[in-house]
């Protein structure tokens, strides 16, 4: 756009949650997205790569600090515990300062990773990861009666569960949903204080796990090219910079390899046997499964059961009685290594878990080992390789408690973590999943119009956020700054980018109830 040389006093930072660049550059070219069109024209637009795994609560806090999971803390929705349990990640396990704690006054909506809500300087309303639209949501206080009053209807996300077998009426609501995000986004844009507005769109990564039919997709995008071009209208009239990122991007899957089965079935992990409480029920074919069945037909849910016992007394019930949970299944007495999460594979060490197996002295070859095994993983109907690994240490060098080994799948495998009978199953309803390659635009004061960014990651994000608006960058972040991107004439353009040091944030354990969020993730097959 380059409409002139100074720097600019804001920026927007809209997010897309998983836009993949193919499938956008496509629609872009073929004229059917005008606003994403003239912002491309005018500005700058490519692929941006994600994280590894590419996964939104790894992604979004890279997008926001400029770090790597290994300085920001969180590999995952949940955090494994040294004794094989989990808790919810929430905004206080995001180790380094974010955007919005350097840029103020800031406003901040619908973020993942972001609840509970920090205590900004501007206005802050959380998003996935959100158990329920309450004071512990929004800041500052007031916001979220605000909200209450004037957008009744707002939600944090669907419980996709229920839409498995009804595509059609899913995308009304997931529509409907927009919408309402949208009056939020309105809502925010009333305060005309702010230095930084960043402001997430879920709605095309929830859509895309369950419908991968291009018409639908390209009728959902039309939706937020609309959206685009409301905020390029009101970025305009502030003389503002906008940057358009994603998280991840997006392709079909059909397979689910579930790699504990696989790693039980080669002897590196142990199922609970049939001792105990446990057996007898296995014997009488009490299973988590049948238990589920029935209380389904008496019309007992088991969010319901969640909602009203005791969390002690459901863990210990869900310890004992059988089934497929890749944790409360596992015998880690006998497990010398396991998966968790987006595909985060660990060994059953002595020191890093209580009581582990492993003697550290052994990690390394363990590792060996478990890498021959998953790269030798071939589908039998298809003779396919299913499974690529990549070393936990080289990815995460920082942070001697990461995953030692991260397994992602090839094409259109997708790597899953509960204890099935096979290997190898069929997608399901589940019909798309994430791609290393998502989306960057930016278009403003200072953008060199047609720039193409190069071997942009989404650690660049937020370096690049910073220089645009002549602020140092973390001086310890993993990003860089696009440069490529902006006028060579502007000040951004021409000036050398600055460093300082901006310190860790503060961590400070949440007391919440997250049932209602480990369903919408479940229903989306994040957790198992």
């Amino acid at each position: 756009m380059s409409m002139d040389t100074t720097s600019p006093d804001r920026a927007f930072v809209l997010g897309l949650d998983g836009v993949p660049w193919d499938l956008l550059s496509t629609w872009i070219q073929a004229g059917e997205l005008p606003n994403l069109e003239r912002l491309a024209a005018e500005g700058a637009a490519g692929a941006l790569s994600s994280t590894t795994p590419a996964a939104t609560p790894l992604a979004w806090p890279t997008i926001a600090t400029g770090v790597w999971p290994d300085k920001h803390g969180v590999y995952g929705f949940q955090h494994l515990e040294s004794n094989y349990t989990h808790r919810m990640n929430t905004s206080a396990d995001v180790r380094q300062p974010e955007l919005w704690d350097v840029l103020s006054p800031a406003v901040v909506g619908n973020v993942p990773m972001t609840y509970p809500a920090d205590e900004v300087d501007g206005t802050l309303v959380s998003g996935m990861m959100t158990p329920q639209m309450d004071e512990r949501a929004t800041h500052p206080d007031g916001l979220a009666d605000e909200i209450a009053e004037k957008i009744p209807e707002y939600r944090v996300g669907l419980s996709w569960d229920e839409y498995r077998d009804r595509p059609e009426e899913f995308r009304e609501e997931l529509s409907s949903l927009l919408a309402t995000r949208r009056r939020l986004m309105r809502l925010l844009m009333d305060r005309e204080e702010w230095r930084l507005f960043f402001f997430v769109y879920t709605a095309p990564d929830r859509l895309q796990h369950l419908v991968w039919d291009e018409a639908a997709l390209l009728e959902h995008y039309r939706e937020l090219d609309d959206v685009v071009g409301e905020v390029m209208e009101y970025v305009a009239d502030r003389d503002a910079i906008l940057f358009v990122a994603s998280d991840h991007g997006f392709g079909p899957i059909s397979t689910i390899v579930s790699v504990n089965t696989l790693l039980e079935q080669e002897g590196f992990l142990a199922r609970k046997g049939g001792d105990g409480t446990r057996g007898v029920l296995a014997r009488f074919g009490v299973t988590k499964t049948t238990i589920e069945s029935t209380l389904a037909r008496l019309g007992v849910s088991e969010e319901a059961l969640v909602e009203h016992l005791p969390r002690s007394l459901v863990d210990t019930v869900a310890s004992q009685v059988p089934g497929d949970h890749n944790l409360y299944d596992v015998d880690f007495d006998e497990t010398m290594a396991f998966v968790h999460g987006s595909g985060n594979c660990y060994v059953n060490d002595t020191t890093r878990f209580d009581p582990g197996v492993v003697d550290p002295g052994d990690v390394e070859d363990v590792k060996t080992e478990l890498r021959s095994l998953f790269e030798a993983t071939t589908d039998p109907e298809t003779d396919e390789r299913a499974l690529r690994v990549l070393d936990g240490e080289d990815l995460f060098p920082n942070d001697p408690h990461s995953p030692d080994l991260i397994v992602r799948g090839i094409e259109e495998y997708e790597p899953g973590s509960k204890l099935t009978r096979t290997v190898f199953s069929d997608s399901g309803s589940k019909v798309a999943s994430h791609r290393p390659e998502g989306v960057f635009l930016a278009w403003g004061p200072s953008i060199e119009s047609g720039a193409t960014p190069t071997d942009a990651s989404v650690a660049d994000v937020a370096p690049t956020v910073l220089h645009a608006l002549d602020e140092p960058i973390p001086a310890n972040a993993d990003g860089r700054v696009l440069k490529e991107i902006f006028d060579p004439h502007s000040m951004a353009g021409r000036g050398a980018v600055s460093q300082r040091e901006y310190g860790q944030s503060a961590s400070e354990a949440v007391d919440a109830d997250f049932d209602d969020v480990e369903d919408r993730l479940r229903g989306l097959g994040y957790m198992e």
